[in-house]
């Protein structure tokens, strides 16, 4: 079940039907909330629900022992160990069942792996990261364990954010999950705004921009030219933003239909103006979560130039694994450490540029850095890199239009000042609830008719 299909937004309305019969009655509230979550997650495949379960059983059965008299250490060890164990297991075995089987077929040694493949659960990555939070937030005492097994349930399960974000930290939702904010006419505005937001990023812009250019020129980047190429990356930039931000926008418009407030997770990250801004603009609730469970746990900032440079270069090379079982991504990681390394030595030095260039240099950099991200794969990615370099204009002519329109208006929500969005907000405020929702369900209407055929997969559904 996607965001933007009909069977999603008839699902969404009976559950926020429900939710709105079940005020006050809190145990409701979350047993409903829990069965429609389940039902959501089951629509891809059942058997999900079961590891589901069994990671919402783990932390919470962690939580209850992890304050108790000497056990802190040890509780918090097995749980974020096994916690990640199932991760390994079910992201990335196929990654290095696969590499050995390459390996053995370099040395000779040819065998068919095969019968060692596993599915990857989807959004298995998200839940699990909400799972250590919660572990690691009790042990830290950021938040209260709960003996009530369904409140951890909710928090791992809830279906807006569960298959691509936001990673919602247990020290914010568990406040929040016994008594959900009622939805008042500023909060029904913001989440009209970002609902409709996300919609059009995602099914306009992203979609479009997907199969007009994007797709065509890396199914076979062997035959373009520099200026397609190019095209390209910088049509993926704005693809990835939309697809991406447009999903955490619809998340947490919906959440907060349902009395859940997320934090935001974009911030205009191509009007960053050094690597480090854009990670605190781009997938936020990642990059902090990086940031507070694995690079300050690691030394972060303490201790001398090139231990503080090691532990930022592997904590970004392991945010490149987490993003994909592929090589590919794991020198994604990488390269943006090393180039945070890079931006750390330059400022100790006293370099830099004005804040114009300082924004068309970062800008530059992500684009070309999403070549290995988009690729995938290392073949696709050697012919892209060449396809760069390979002079030439051609294909450029046959573009329609509407490509061009596209990028622009992907790039123009990166540099808009928030004001207009704010004061479409406080406009749709004033108006009564039930002119609130016709202008959604219009929006969502002439969303639905402007956008093409069938539903694209979120790209962030992979990891």
């Amino acid at each position: 079940m996607v965001f933007p299909t009909l069977e999603f937004v008839l699902f969404f309305a009976v559950v926020l039907a429900l939710n709105l019969a079940c005020d006050g009655r809190s145990g409701w509230r979350k047993g409903m909330l829990i069965a429609a979550s389940y039902l959501f997650y089951a629509a891809w495949d059942p058997r999900f629900c079961l590891l589901m379960a069994g990671v919402s059983a783990l932390a919470w059965g962690a939580g209850l022992l992890v304050n108790r008299p000497g056990l802190r250490g040890p509780v918090l060890a097995v749980s974020v160990t096994l916690l990640l164990g199932v991760l390994a297991v079910f992201k990335y075995a196929n990654f290095f069942m696969l590499s050995l089987a390459q390996l053995l077929e370099a040395l000779g040694l040819g065998r068919d792996m095969a019968w060692a493949g596993i599915i990857l659960p989807v959004g298995i990555s998200f839940y699990i990261f909400q799972a250590i939070s919660y572990v690691v937030d009790v042990s830290r005492r950021e938040v209260e364990p709960r003996r009530n097994p369904a409140d951890v349930a909710l928090y791992i399960s809830f279906f807006p954010q569960l298959v691509a974000g936001p990673i919602v930290r247990a020290s914010d939702f568990m406040p929040q999950i016994d008594a959900p904010a009622p939805p008042g006419p500023a909060l029904r505005a913001e989440a009209v705004v970002l609902i409709l937001t996300g919609l059009f990023k995602k099914m306009v812009v992203a979609n479009y921009l997907a199969v007009l250019l994007v797709d065509p020129v890396f199914s076979w980047p062997q035959g373009q030219a520099a200026g397609m190429a190019w095209a390209a990356l910088l049509g993926y930039a704005v693809q990835i933003y939309c697809d991406f931000s447009g999903y955490s926008d619809m998340a947490i418009g919906m959440a907060l239909l349902l009395g859940y407030r997320f934090r935001p997770n974009f911030d205009q990250p191509y009007r960053a103006r050094s690597l480090q801004e854009f990670w605190r603009r781009w997938h936020i609730s990642l990059s902090s979560f990086i940031r507070d469970y694995l690079y300050i746990p690691l030394g972060g900032n303490r201790g001398g130039m090139t231990r503080t440079s090691l532990v930022l270069l592997g904590t970004m090379t392991l945010a490149g694994l987490w993003h994909g079982a592929a090589w590919p991504f794991v020198l994604w990681g990488a390269l943006h450490g090393l180039g945070l390394v890079v931006e750390r030595a330059a400022r100790r030095a006293g370099l830099g540029l004005p804040g114009p260039l300082a924004m068309l240099a970062t800008f530059a950099v992500v684009v070309l850095l999403w070549l290995p991200f988009r690729a995938a794969d290392s073949a696709t990615m050697l012919a892209t890199t060449r396809a760069l370099f390979r002079p030439g204009l051609a294909g450029l002519e046959t573009l329609p239009a509407a490509v061009f329109v596209l990028i622009g208006i992907g790039l123009a929500l990166n540099l808009a000042p928030m004001a207009a969005r704010d004061g479409a907000i406080a406009a749709l405020a004033r108006l009564p609830a039930a002119l609130q929702a016709g202008l959604l369900g219009l929006g969502v209407f002439l969303t639905f008719a402007f956008a093409q055929e069938g539903t694209a997969p979120f790209i962030y559904f992979q990891f």
